[in-house]
């Protein structure tokens, strides 16, 4: 039984034994004997029994391969080693169980905070650690950029030797064969996506003459997340580039390439966008905006990224309107109606037609998409209003976590806290995605007072499974004792004495595990 008799069964297991029949074998008598004795009755659980001998003799035959002298020293490293009580925590981390009363803790959520916490701090583990932190950066590609990072020269030294981790030389921040020209030619999509991203923040024009120079050549769907690449410290050497990307023969590529320059300050589409969003909406003289939505979408309109018919069966006008709308710099509102966003919100809305106010929603959602767009905080701020009494309540316009995420953290914060204490956790999931991690003492304290209403009124924890796992990775550790407290006072054996429980285990764990990559806290 060779390579290629090995490669013959995988192909039959690929393409299934009614459109394959089963390979024949070749070797000494003994393994032909062996194989003989496999019933041929059902071709599927006869593949499976050859495929179990030809796997047992694969794994029996293979030799070891010659030891290799290396030709240079271990590369140096002069990072600090990490603290004792550090590396036996890592061990835990990686090896995904602990005991004693940690173990109801959630490892998979807390490896990668540790990640990051030991990349930040400047540590490198020790070399004997080495093997199963790149495996686990093989298995989860989210943990990749940090375990290329804390692995360092030697971890790149270890993936030139072994097949299963060449995704370290392939990952931007390991400290060893990374260059550009490796990473852009050679990597796999995500890989590339990654490097171009991380290039942005560091030489904005080198990561777009990166991509300028092999665009023609990318399929349409890789340019469609390339061009989200340039997000990143976008700015006016980049609005040629983006301008020709109109003309892209993907339609999709064209809407983001539109949406990216929407959001560059002083573009010439901004400009165009401009033109038509005032011919649309006008100020009467008794303070009133008068709405005249566009009767068609002509070939430039549709050059500037705007479709002729909504993808969702949208009224045209009404397509054509917001689309217009979100795409306008809102300095263009303020500035030709002499008004601030609070005063513009606060106009009637008239349409030109009826006289009714039909587009008042039209315009404000549109005017959320720009706000969020433009990361403009003053119109998101009063886009959101006050946290309102109840989920869904009046002067939340357009998608509340997208706005809130335009807000500095601790406005976020404390928005999402006193949303918190008048709703359920489910109607919040959102808008905590959105508040930066660790969560502030008060989000936490008010996240922990919601999931006490939910338990008391009856519900399932499953029922708030995307809050729990939000939790479980931002709550403040100081938390911990109160999310004790309620496991203690919950019904035994319950799910949620166990809910509670593993969360104050997970909040102890991180506390602990954060003291010993700190040198202070390691003195104190």
């Amino acid at each position: 039984m060779t390579g290629d008799y090995w490669a013959e069964l995988r192909s039959t297991a690929l393409l299934g034994t009614d459109r394959r029949p089963l390979p024949e074998p070749s070797g000494p008598p003994a393994l032909l004997a062996a194989v003989a004795t496999v019933d041929r009755g059902d071709p599927a659980t006869a593949l499976l029994e050859l495929a179990a001998l030809a796997a047992v003799r694969r794994r029996a035959g293979l030799l070891p391969r010659p030891a290799v002298r290396p030709d240079q020293p271990p590369p140096l490293d002069e990072r600090p080693e990490l603290p004792e009580p550090a590396t036996r925590r890592l061990t835990a981390l990686l090896a995904g169980r602990t005991t004693g009363a940690a173990a109801l803790a959630n490892l998979t959520e807390l490896l990668p905070q540790w990640l990051a916490a030991a990349r930040e701090r400047g540590y490198r583990p020790p070399a004997a650690q080495l093997p199963a932190l790149l495996e686990a950066g093989r298995s989860r590609s989210e943990l990749r950029g940090d375990v290329a990072a804390l692995a360092g020269p030697f971890g790149c030294r270890l993936a030139e030797q072994n097949p299963d981790w060449r995704y370290l030389l392939r990952t931007p921040g390991a400290d060893g064969p990374t260059e550009a020209a490796r990473i852009w030619q050679e990597g796999l999509f995500a890989e590339r996506v990654t490097y171009l991203t991380r290039l942005r923040r560091v030489d904005p024009a080198a990561a777009l003459a990166l991509l300028a120079g092999t665009w023609p050549a990318e399929r349409a769907e890789d340019r469609l997340l390339f061009l989200d690449a340039l997000q990143e410290r976008l700015g006016p050497a980049d609005e040629p580039f983006l301008e020709a990307a109109l003309g892209d023969r993907s339609k999709n590529v064209r809407a983001t390439a539109a949406e990216l320059l929407s959001t560059l300050p002083g573009s010439a589409l901004g400009r165009r966008m401009a033109q038509r969003a005032l011919a649309a909406v006008r100020l009467t003289p008794d303070g009133a905006l008068l709405i005249e939505p566009p009767t068609g979408c002509d070939a430039r309109m549709q050059r500037d990224g705007i479709p002729p018919s909504s993808p969702t069966g949208r009224g045209e006008q009404a397509w054509w309107l917001g689309e217009i709308l979100a795409a306008t710099p809102l300095a263009t509102w303020t500035t030709a109606f002499g008004r601030t966003p609070a005063q513009l919100l606060a106009l009637p809305v008239i349409d030109t037609a009826t006289g009714s106010d039909l587009w008042r929603d039209e315009l404000r959602e549109a005017w959320a998409r720009a706000a969020v767009r433009q990361s403009d905080a003053d119109w998101a701020r009063v886009l959101l209003g006050p946290a309102p009494r109840r989920a869904g309540a009046a002067g939340v316009a357009g998608a509340p976590a997208r706005l809130l995420a335009v807000l500095p953290p601790a406005e976020r914060a404390a928005w999402t806290a006193a949303f918190l204490r008048v709703n359920g956790p489910g109607d919040a999931f959102q808008l905590l995605g959105a508040c930066a991690t660790p969560w502030t003492p008060p989000l936490s304290t008010a996240v922990v007072a919601a999931l006490e209403r939910a338990a008391a009124a009856g519900s399932y924890p499953w029922n708030h499974s995307g809050v729990l796992g939000l939790t479980e990775r931002s709550l403040a550790s100081a938390t911990a004792p109160a999310v004790a407290a309620l496991a203690a006072d919950a019904v035994p054996d319950t799910a949620w004495a166990e809910t509670f429980g593993r969360l104050a285990g997970t909040l102890r764990f991180r506390a602990a595990m954060l003291a010993e990559l700190d040198p202070e806290g390691q003195r104190g």
